[in-house]
């Protein structure tokens, strides 16, 4: 297929999405620092992708111009003063979900706090900060919580997941008021702080995290239900190299980084574990689905050992055909993120070692070829 395919695009012509939102403050010298925690380029409901990054003092955040590019604005900052660990996470309804965490000195102890904001709508501004609270009331242990992840329920209620001073696993969520409950303790034991939390399209939240015995694997049984704490995989898997996509209904792969450098590798319920090749990589393994040449495909990148990014493509749920792995780009900061656009074409995103939104677009459906890096 030579040319890009209208079929199914959200409008029959390529027009500006509405007037500018007011706009947040923009410092053309500030440069991102690498991206946020969790899946940080997301699709919205009107069909633009986003992506969003950390800086210093706050989060940047880059938004296509029209559905499916290639136009982008930003970098916009938002002011997220004194968090580090910020991790975004989405919904059903499209929201992105914020979540940092915040370090203070109280007296003669540290207080760790966690806070919370959204963005409703592609391009607009995101919401106020609004705290979480301390994991611990006891200022001997308040400061003993470790970086959050984030999950969006199919109701839209945020699950945000810390690991605990037992090195164990709270969670705390958002009920349908609008109101917080409690933290609530999903025991666990020797996990590391570089967990990944997700959604299925239907809305029930997975979590994992990697720890000294395996890989420990939360989930709910039913949109909303309580999480229950299944089987370890016995896998080390590297510290923040893990993430979990959804390849067939209500089933879904989990992949990272093997700990001890021999590649990427990939546990699904049924299937086992994986070995997935690769090479030796560093943070996140980025996942999606996509059609390729007439296949559902689900194409994976990471971070190799060199700074760049590599990318390879299989048949979901059919590791058996085999994947190849090719190094593409420039040398970029931690993990880079997949998408699929308005148009059902791959976007690859990735943070330059200069602090720059760096964005390629799969040139038709017929192939993974890339068209030519943009730079924001």
């Amino acid at each position: 297929m030579a040319t890009r395919s209208r079929r199914n695009s959200p409008t029959s012509t390529r027009r500006p999405a509405g007037p500018p939102a007011p706009a947040p403050a923009r410092d053309w010298n500030t440069v991102a620092l690498g991206p946020v925690r969790g899946r940080w380029l997301l699709a919205g409901k009107d069909g633009r992708l986003t992506a969003y990054a950390r800086t210093e003092g706050g989060l940047l955040r880059w938004t296509e111009h029209a559905p499916g590019g290639p136009g982008w604005s930003g970098p916009d900052l938002f002011p997220a003063e004194e968090l580090t660990d910020l991790a975004v996470g989405q919904g059903p309804d499209g929201y992105a979900h914020f979540v940092g965490r915040r370090r203070r000195r109280t007296g003669e102890a540290d207080t760790v706090t966690y806070h919370h904001a959204v963005q409703y709508q592609s391009g607009r501004p995101m919401g106020p900060w609004e705290s979480l609270g301390t994991l611990y009331h006891k200022p001997d242990m308040s400061h003993r919580g470790g970086p959050p992840a984030l999950a969006v329920d199919a109701q839209g209620a945020p699950h945000v997941f810390v690991r605990n001073a037992g090195r164990g696993v709270h969670v705390r969520r958002q009920d349908k008021k609008g109101g917080w409950g409690a933290w609530d303790d999903l025991r666990g034991s020797k996990t590391f702080e570089g967990a990944c939390a997700a959604s299925t399209a239907e809305g029930r939240v997975r979590f994992a995290a990697p720890g000294e015995k395996g890989i420990s694997l939360w989930a709910q049984s039913a949109p909303g239900g309580p999480l229950a704490k299944g089987e370890d995989v016995p896998c080390l898997a590297q510290d923040g190299s893990l993430c979990v996509l959804e390849t067939s209904p209500g089933r879904v792969t989990h992949f990272w980084h093997a700990a001890d450098g021999s590649g990427v590798f990939g546990y699904r319920e049924g299937a086992g574990v994986l070995a997935l090749g690769g090479g030796p990589g560093y943070g996140a393994v980025a996942a999606a689905r996509a059609v390729v040449d007439g296949y559902d495909c689900t194409v994976l990148a990471h971070r190799t050992a060199g700074g760049r990014t590599a990318l390879a493509a299989y048949p979901t749920e059919h590791e058996a055909a085999g994947l190849w792995w090719t190094e593409i780009g420039e040398e970029c900061l931690e993990s880079p993120a997949l998408a699929v656009d308005a148009y059902g074409l791959v976007v690859i995103a990735s943070i330059s070692a200069r602090g720059e939104l760096l964005v390629n677009r799969q040139k038709d459906g017929s192939s993974l070829s890339l068209g030519r890096w943009q730079r924001f």
